[in-house]
């Protein structure tokens, strides 16, 4: 049985349908997407994301927003874990289109479309300087940048301090997983 394709909505029409429902959705240039829970490890990165970016450009032009506010990004609508704008915004603003660096916390259910699918946006969006995508289960993870025409990425490890000249400031990557406890998720050795 061959079923029609559905004409893709539009971003307003989108936009006009979230707004009545009680949960988010992100849009993929086609249809709603749920967005789903998380971790208790999601969540204290998300707290220290805030904390020590937020922290750092207190009194700075640019600032940190989290996952309540959604980007327009290449035609789709996102909810990134954390991001940062260098524009004023209104305060009863619920869309941004000019993110500047963004986060990604990885989980099972989203890494796909976290490295592949939200990187592509993100890098053909020219407001996005620096696109971090951080692992939840392990120090580290990785981060994309603008240099010149290109995208490029690099690997994060427990000793990286990311550079964000964009937005001025300095962050151990080590940081963001303060107060986690990650051994425990660590397979013993064999005794």
């Amino acid at each position: 049985m061959n079923l029609p394709l559905r004409k893709p909505a539009t971003i307003p029409a989108f936009l006009e349908w979230e707004n009545g429902q009680e949960f988010r959705y992100e849009f993929d240039g086609f249809r709603p997407v749920a967005m789903t829970g998380g971790t208790a490890a999601h969540a204290a990165i998300q707290r220290n994301l805030a904390i020590a970016v937020g922290g750092r450009l207190r009194g700075k032009p640019c600032q940190f927003y989290g996952n309540d506010l959604k980007v327009e990004v290449a035609g789709r609508i996102r909810y990134p874990d954390g991001f940062v704008i260098c524009s004023a915004i209104p305060r009863d603003e619920k869309l941004v289109r000019d993110p500047v660096v963004i986060f990604e916390i990885l989980s099972e259910a989203t890494a796909r479309t976290d490295l592949i699918t939200k990187n592509r946006e993100y890098a053909t969006t020219p407001s996005v300087r620096r696109y971090l995508v951080l692992s939840q289960n392990e120090i580290g993870g990785t981060m994309f940048e603008r240099s010149g025409e290109d995208w490029v990425g690099h690997l994060l490890a427990t000793e990286s301090i990311v550079h964000m000249p964009e937005i001025g400031i300095d962050l151990p990557i080590a940081e963001l997983y303060e107060d986690i406890d990650l051994v425990a998720d660590e397979p013993e050795a064999p005794g």
